[in-house]
């Protein structure tokens, strides 16, 4: 006997449990619990008595779904409306395979001797730190040396077109979230789901919707990781602007496009660079965990030392990861200290 058939017999739901009943043969639980004899007893103590789920109750009776029901359903749902979401996604989305495959065939065509300068002029352009130019040379000069270049390369072209995508897409979104509490309602929800989803979650549909030959599979992962901080540092900057000077620029007769680019905007730079230089850390982070999709870079030889067993190339690999990490990290906070100075004076 089962711990809730009481449940179903005081709700008066025999019939409806027994006319759902199945033929199908015992599971082999089933048969241990008949032939459990005393044990059967003492799982009828009050101790022993399971939480109410849905396994639970389908043991008192048929007619209940299982927990592996609920999954099924879940799946089956996806999988009824792929076509209909690949129909609207793919044109949606192609651009970003081009923007990846361009991104990622121009600094593997250009010659090292051109792509090193010009990456050591746009340091130095962007920080004025000798010793930042010099520490990017050295990294950059190391991975080389031991081979592991093209790889260096191959993370950061993805890194470069998910983070501007981020950027492009997050700071208006943030925007919107400042200037209307409807839209932050809206959408705070979804930016809570996304920052909490563990990362391999983010895989899961979309190795369903792309084929792992697209770029686009890997590249929407990394953008939905990525663009959270983006958005919500936007939204904090623009919130955060003194409401005095608000008021200043309301008394000159400033138009809310005025005043959103030329006073709200270029003080919460320090906010936003805040925020690109997060998004740019989770998109190397999830560049790392895309290599299971077939993500190239970097990540391909953290992949390959885990399944090979490979302590070396692993260990290599991901001192390269950290040396992209530093270098991005220095360099985006060496803009946000830039910007700092120049508001200050």
């Amino acid at each position: 006997m089962a711990t809730y058939d009481g449940l179903f017999q005081a709700l008066g739901l025999e019939d409806w449990c027994d006319s759902s009943a199945s033929s199908a043969p015992l599971s082999m639980s089933d048969l241990v619990s008949q032939n459990a004899g005393d044990g059967a007893e003492a799982q009828g103590s009050l101790w022993n008595t399971p939480f109410p789920s849905l396994d639970a109750l389908n043991d008192a009776c048929s007619a209940m779904p299982q927990s592996r029901d609920v999954t099924k359903g879940l799946e089956d749902g996806f999988l009824n409306i792929k076509d209909s979401l690949k129909v609207v996604l793919d044109p949606l989305t192609q651009p970003l395979s081009w923007m990846l495959d361009g991104a990622l065939y121009a600094m593997l065509a250009t010659p090292w001797w051109i792509v090193i300068p010009a990456m050591l002029a746009i340091v130095w352009a962007v920080s004025r730190s000798a010793s930042l130019v010099a520490f990017v040379a050295v990294s950059f000069g190391g991975l080389a040396f031991i081979d592991q270049y093209d790889y260096a390369l191959q993370t950061l072209s993805i890194i470069f077109v998910c983070a501007f995508l981020c950027v492009l897409i997050g700071v208006p979104i943030g925007i919107l979230m400042s200037r209307s509490e409807t839209m932050r309602r809206a959408t705070v929800p979804v930016l809570d789901m996304l920052q909490t989803l563990p990362p391999f979650v983010y895989l899961i549909p979309l190795i369903f919707l792309f084929s792992v030959t697209e770029s686009k599979l890997f590249g929407i992962a990394i953008i939905l990781y990525a663009i959270v901080p983006v958005i919500r540092l936007t939204d904090l900057g623009i919130r955060l602007v003194d409401q005095d000077v608000i008021e200043a620029a309301d008394a000159f007769g400033m138009t809310q496009r005025q005043k959103l680019f030329s006073v709200q905007i270029p003080l919460a730079l320090p906010n936003i660079m805040a925020g690109v230089n997060q998004t740019i850390m989770m998109s190397l982070a999830m560049v790392v965990i895309a290599s299971l999709v077939s993500a190239p870079g970097l990540g391909v030889l953290v992949l390959q030392g885990i399944r090979n067993l490979e302590l070396g190339v692993g260990l290599v690999a991901g001192l390269g990861i950290v040396l992209l990490a530093v270098i991005l990290d220095r360099v985006t906070k060496a803009a946000l200290a830039r910007i700092n100075s120049a508001q200050q004076h």
